[in-house]
């Protein structure tokens, strides 16, 4: 098995990434965990018969600001980990999969549909990578807390990494209270790994790029897209649904930190501060696809989007758009015309590089 940090090195030495010591200390500390799997590995013969199970080695939570090299190192580890059996999935889609097993066991009468869900993981699973643990939903959070218990007690090792502290995940859920075992458990079975990097090289992924894409074409959506991939690794999000004041707000793309949406689903849908705030709480990066001309008829379509803007802006939220009009042309009624001059202004800012950030590197 090839060391993790070694691979790291020559990945650096042939430019394929940035020198970064935050980084090569996370993935020091995976490439321990990944001696410690190897020596758990089970035994063959007739002696492994008598030998005791070891206990399984602690997993990893690893959390960092966006951009900093979580998903690389953990992808880095499992592609390298001599390990078996082992799977690597986005946290939601590992979620996704949870509900529609529960599902099958609770059709089958199962007084208890995590137990035997936990169980079956872990046969699949010894080796469980997670990649942007992040809670947003009251069903999740309350099996989440079960389903690891479950896992572990099994044997399961958890690698996962998320862009917030154990203590920031599930903030402001509703009955909170009910999660916080849960980040008891997180503390208390695996080790919390702090990635500290002062580089967002994620971002540097947009410079000299425009962020605010005009007009609406088939090029423009090209572009955009274009952008999501850099950002995000992925042709397309997994969708997510977040807990706004007991109900359910849609997001149907998320990953790596950035949400996506067209014009319609958030602003002429009845949506309001609420939803709009938990989006900035939530994402670092929104991308809104096909803001139209709006004309007078369109006042409340024109209020909502002020209202977005504002509460990204306030929320230091990037945003990445298709706009039929550039910023000045999109709403040129006298309705709301203070408003919407600030709106000007800070669509304008926000795609500066200095609202994007100095702190980014080019990858």
């Amino acid at each position: 098995m090839t060391p993790i940090f070694a691979e790291y090195d020559r990945r650096r030495d042939a430019g394929l990434i940035k020198a970064d010591a935050a980084q090569r200390a996370v993935a020091t500390r995976l490439d321990q965990l990944a001696t410690e799997l190897t020596a758990q590995a089970p035994h063959t013969g007739l002696l492994a018969r008598f030998r005791k199970p070891s206990a399984p080695p602690r997993g990893l939570y690893i959390h960092g600001e966006v951009g900093r090299g979580k998903t690389m190192l953990m992808d880095l580890f499992y592609e390298t980990v001599d390990f078996a059996p082992k799977r690597r999935v986005h946290f939601h889609a590992f979620m996704q999969d949870v509900h529609k097993r529960l599902h099958a066991a609770r059709q089958s009468h199962a007084r208890d549909a995590i137990a035997p869900v936990a169980r079956a993981l872990a046969k699949e699973a010894r080796l469980l990578c997670l990649d942007e643990m992040q809670v947003a939903d009251i069903a999740d959070a309350m099996i989440v807390g079960r389903l690891f218990e479950g896992l572990l007690a099994a044997g399961t090792a958890i690698v996962t990494t998320s862009n917030l502290s154990p203590d920031q995940l599930y903030r402001n859920g509703l009955n909170r209270q009910l999660f916080l075992p849960f980040i008891a458990l997180i503390r208390d079975r695996l080790d919390i790994v702090p990635l500290e990097s002062p580089t967002d090289y994620r971002l540097g992924r947009v410079k000299a790029h425009e962020t605010f894409l005009t007009p609406i074409s088939a090029q423009t959506d090209a572009r955009l897209q274009d952008l999501w991939l850099r950002l995000t690794d992925t042709d397309r999000g997994e969708p997510l649904d977040i807990d706004v004041l007991g109900r359910k707000l849609h997001v149907p793309q998320a990953a790596h930190g950035c949400a996506r949406f067209s014009f319609a689903k958030l602003c002429e849908q009845p949506l309001g501060p609420p939803d709009y705030l938990a989006l900035a709480r939530n994402f670092q990066v929104l991308f809104l696809e096909h803001i139209p001309a709006l004309g007078p008829e369109s006042r409340n379509e024109a209020r909502r989007f002020v209202l977005l803007i504002d509460t990204l802006y306030d929320g230091k939220v990037r945003l990445v758009a298709t706009s039929a009009q550039a910023p000045e042309g999109i709403y040129p009624a006298v309705d709301h015309a203070f408003e919407f001059g600030r709106t000007v202004s800070r669509l304008k800012e926000m795609q500066s590089a200095s609202w994007w950030g100095k702190k980014i590197a080019e990858t």
